[in-house]
Parts: structure tokens; sequence; C-alpha cells
């Protein structure tokens, strides 16, 4: 049975629609047990105002053992400085479950709380994988290609970076491509202003040689920000500034582009009637651009699986922020991780 320490204090909507998730997950999933980690008084209020049939799954959930409430009588505002709020806050609900993966009692930490705090726990309570020199949080984004998704990393936990992080983050990167994606052999770009070599700042220009020498990875060159969502990629490769700024530009397009095509469609009545009959196509790109069912961003290079999902998080995203996190568990991508940039290493050294 894979055991996810969730925190149910962290996110916009917290702790109702991460309670709700949790639920879920715990009736829905198999062999998952979810370890619900927050203010008990306030996760009992939530479970308490459920409906009766809702009350009812949560309290089976608890008979069975597939849920378990696990009291943390502190939280992280998402407001908060992440570093001080971590380290004065010992008993928070993201400092608290942590230390569930730490202890081995849980497999999987999955938070839609403050992304700086859950970094910051995850490097001084986990610490690092053996090898890796910084932890790099992966966003999945959605492409042109149907069920292709995008691993961009990192997408803002490191601001100023050496070329050696983005070389290990390829690797990582394309494992958990391969492993929770199942690309075969995913296809790997350096996020750059032009595809030529000679293309990009001084970072990407001492970086893109160190990922080209990695024998084994599948790296198409430097890409630009127009290949981000071109659907012929699995991994683009950024510093963290870079990264944030892609993913805030897109988050931005998508929010505006739905906001133009509904004022556009409320102009007419023959826009009105055609708008009812392409219903289900609108419903099924909304599915397809829909960053909730992508299951959160993996914090990748530390041990065990830690899931960062959106601040404003419904039920849905903790359920599938679930399931990503035990798909990474399970295929242990972690050890595949650590197993990966000790070949690099040993690679490296012999040349």
């Amino acid at each position: 049975m894979t055991r996810v320490a969730l925190d149910a204090m962290g996110g916009d909507y917290a702790p109702k629609q991460i309670v709700v998730g949790a639920v879920e997950a715990a009736c829905e999933i198999p062999d998952v047990k979810i370890l619900l980690v927050g203010q008990l008084s306030a996760i009992q209020r939530v479970i308490d105002g459920f409906s009766k049939d809702r009350r009812a799954l949560a309290q089976r959930a608890i008979e069975k053992g597939t849920l378990e409430i696990v009291h943390a009588p502190d939280e992280v505002e998402m407001s908060d400085e992440p570093v001080e709020a971590v380290r004065k806050k010992k008993d928070c609900s993201i400092n608290v479950a942590m230390r569930l993966v730490k202890e081995r009692r849980a497999d999987v930490f999955v938070s839609a709380g403050n992304s700086g705090a859950v970094a910051t726990s995850a490097i001084l309570t986990l610490g690092r994988i053996h090898g890796v020199k910084r932890p790099a949080i992966a966003m999945i984004l959605p492409t042109a290609a149907p069920g292709r998704p995008l691993l961009l990393l990192d997408s803002g936990a490191n601001m100023d970076c050496h070329p050696e992080w983005l070389a290990q983050w390829a690797i990582m990167g394309s494992v958990y491509a391969k492993t929770v994606l199942g690309r075969e052999k995913p296809a790997v770009g350096l996020v750059s202003i032009g595809t030529e070599e000679c293309k990009g700042n001084s970072l990407v220009h001492e970086t893109f040689p160190l990922i080209k020498e990695i024998g084994d990875l599948n790296f198409v060159g430097n890409i630009e920000g127009h290949d981000i969502c071109g659907g012929h990629l699995d991994v683009a490769v950024a510093d963290g500034f870079v990264g944030n700024v892609i993913l805030k530009s897109i988050e931005s397009v998508a929010h505006a582009i739905g906001g133009w095509l509904k004022a556009e469609l409320k102009k007419s009545l023959f826009r009105k009637i055609c708008a009812l009959l392409l219903k289900g196509a609108f419903k099924a790109l909304k599915r397809q651009m829909d960053p909730e069912v992508y299951g959160g961003a993996p914090l990748l290079g530390v041990p065990g699986a830690v899931i960062i999902t959106h601040g404003n998080s419904t039920h849905k995203a903790i359920f599938y922020a679930v399931q990503a996190g035990v798909a990474a568990a399970t295929n242990d991508v972690s050890g595949l991780i650590e197993k990966a940039i000790a070949e690099h290493a040993e690679g490296a050294t012999k040349q």
C-alpha cells in the first residue's frame, strides 16, 4: 500500500477542498492510504459539514484504514517567507507531513500550499538524492498534441543557476517523462532564443555542451518559446527564472483566450447557437487544457515523491496529484534518478 502524506492546510481553498480530495482518493485509488495532515479541529469541521453520503464515505475510509488524520497545530500561509516559516513553524502541516516521509511512515508528500516552503522543507528534511546538486520543480504543461504534455523544469525553485544543474535537470526530467508519462525516448530541449547552438546567454552557451555529452539522452538541442506547446517535445530545460516566466505567461494567455472566446460567442444569437452545437468540443478542449488533470508538479531531486499543486487547487487537482505521487513512488522515480545521475558522473569521470 502506498502511503500519501497530504497537507490539509495548504492552498487557497484549504482545508475544505483538500479534505474532499483526500476522501475521494482514499475511496477510489486502489492500495492507497491518505495521511491527512493538519489541524484536527479544522479537518473535523469540514467532515462534519459534508453531506450525509460523503460523510459516510469519509467514516468508512477511516474505519478501513485508508484515511487517517494526523494532527499538526500550525500552518504556513501563502504570504509567509518560505525559509523563515519552515524554520520557525516546526510543527506546521508541511513540516509534519514531510517528516512522515523522512521517517518512512509515508511514501509520497502532496501539498497545494506555499511552493517555496514545500521546496525548503523537502531539502531541509529529506535532503537531496545522492549526486544531485539542486532539486527542481517540474511543471507539466498541455501541448498541441493530445495526450503528450510537456515537462518544464525548473519552474521556479532556482533563480540563479549553474550549467551543471541544468544538465542534471535534463537527466531527471527524462527519467520522469519516461517512467511516469510513459515516453519511450523522451525528447529533451534547452530553452533559448534560437535553435542554433551559438544562440542564447552565457548560461545556455555553457549548458549546451554539457547536455549534448550525456550519451543516452535524446537531446534535440536548443528550443524556442513556440516549441514549448508544439507537441513534439517531452522535456524543456531552463533556469527557474525563465521557467517561471514561461509558466505564468502560458497561464495568462490561456485565461485571456478563454475570456475573448466567451465574449465573441455572446455577440449574436447565431454565435450562441453555434456555441451550443460545439459544446462537446469546447468541453473536450477545456479538459485538455485543464492543469488540474496533470497531477501537479513533482519536485525532482529529493528522496521520495514530492508533489506541489497549484495554490487554487480544487478537490479534483488533489485527487490527480495523489495519483501522480503514487505513480512516482511505485515506479521508484527517485531511485532511478539516483542511478542515472551516478551513471552520468561515472561516464564523465572516465572521459
